[in-house]
């Protein structure tokens, strides 16, 4: 391996952990968010002309292994059994996020079919963004074989639709959806809440993760990630060829499930933060390959299919909550969760001004993320 091959790799590796560093230190980059700043990053690296030769194969190499050892991580520190025990209307705003979201990417697969390229993928990786976030889009585009410059390009659409919503939920949207759904009304006790303080411990901060009493459980978190890997893809290695790359995302998920019932698995601290690392450094990674010349040709048919998607589905959830008598702040917060990705649900919460809220959110939004991969991986097949 060459000294520039070295440089490389620790470019990848090193990066995200400045990006972390900088995003909690600067409000502004912690706005902006590290996943677009790993692809603004990424885009600059892979067309300036400074990537060694031979790159190739490494950066390859580093997209086919960050998202299957991330996701594991992601899912370890799940609580189903919680889950099951949470309210009707969070549990029923699930459900009717995720119908909304099928539904409204199958009609946009039929407006926009022969305007797209690979329209089949696109609404895979839709399902998976609006369901769990970029780990889910990042781990459908791996499943899928989508290329790069179309994994780009609609996640660049999706991050700038994602934007003007944010905006609007976090000022009017409250107003607008109580004109025509009813007001939250609290259920009493605290069992719901959840301190802010608690859900940055748990989904963001970085903080601690190379203090002993972390590092070492967390290493061990790692270890049984790259197991799950191997074990996934040993399996995989049965089924036929065209099958065999969604089959491992798809184990992999179903063992990282698995493990989060495992209490001294649940338990150990940081492996969100980890899984969330190591699809940074998959953002970066995949945006270095991508030809910017080819992202310069805006396609207007794709942008118009993630905005349907995206403001289709929460319209369409919202309409249908209204005949579950389901109030204002849980669709908002629902929405915002498969939408948006929890990490913005504290952010939500706080402009509807109700923290109780914050727990059905990560319900909703964490759910996305363990379901998200085999609804993407069967609507694509279904679809195409």
């Amino acid at each position: 391996m060459t000294t520039q091959i070295i440089i490389l790799v620790v470019l990848f590796i090193i990066s995200p952990i400045v990006i972390i560093y900088l995003e909690g230190k600067y409000s502004i980059l912690k706005k902006i968010g590290a996943v677009l700043i790993c692809y603004g990053i990424g885009l600059i690296v892979g067309n300036i002309g400074v990537l060694p030769e031979g790159s190739e194969k490494i950066q390859e190499m580093i997209t086919n292994i960050s998202i299957p050892l991330a996701l594991p991580l992601i899912l370890f520190s799940m609580d189903v059994k919680k889950w099951l025990k949470m309210a009707k209307s969070a549990m029923l705003s699930l459900f009717i996020g995720l119908f909304s979201v099928i539904v409204m990417i199958v009609v946009g697969y039929w407006i926009f079919k022969g305007k797209i390229e690979e329209i089949d993928q696109v609404a895979g990786m839709l399902v998976g963004i609006y369901t769990g976030g970029t780990p889910n889009m990042a781990a459908i585009k791996t499943a899928l074989g989508v290329s790069q410059e179309l994994y780009i390009m609609t996640h660049t659409y999706e991050l700038s639709l994602g934007a003007i919503y944010l905006v609007f939920i976090l000022s009017i949207g409250k107003r607008v959806f109580l004109t025509f759904l009813p007001a939250y009304k609290s259920p009493g006790g605290d069992n719901n809440a959840i301190s802010e303080k608690q859900l940055e411990d748990d989904f963001e901060s970085y903080n601690g993760i190379f203090k002993k009493p972390v590092l070492v459980p967390l290493l061990g978190a790692f270890g049984l990630s790259v197991v799950i890997m191997g074990v996934s893809y040993g399996i995989s290695l049965l089924l036929p060829k065209e099958y065999s790359t969604a089959a491992i995302i798809l184990l992999i998920t179903t063992f990282g499930i698995a493990a989060s019932f495992i209490p001294k698995i649940k338990n150990i601290k940081k492996t969100f933060q980890l899984g969330m690392y190591l699809i940074l450094i998959f953002c970066l990674n995949v945006a270095s390959m991508a030809d910017i010349s080819k992202l310069a040709n805006i396609s207007f048919s794709l942008f118009y299919y993630v905005g349907l998607a995206m403001y289709g589905s929460h319209i369409l959830h919202a309409i249908i909550a209204k005949f579950f008598k389901i109030d204002a702040d849980t669709v908002i917060i629902s929405g915002s969760a498969l939408i948006c990705s929890p990490p913005f649900v504290p952010v939500v919460a706080g402009a509807l001004k109700n923290r109780e809220i914050i727990m059905t959110g990560l319900v909703v939004g964490i759910a996305g993320y363990a379901i998200g991969n085999y609804l993407g991986v069967f609507m694509a097949y279904l679809l195409g």
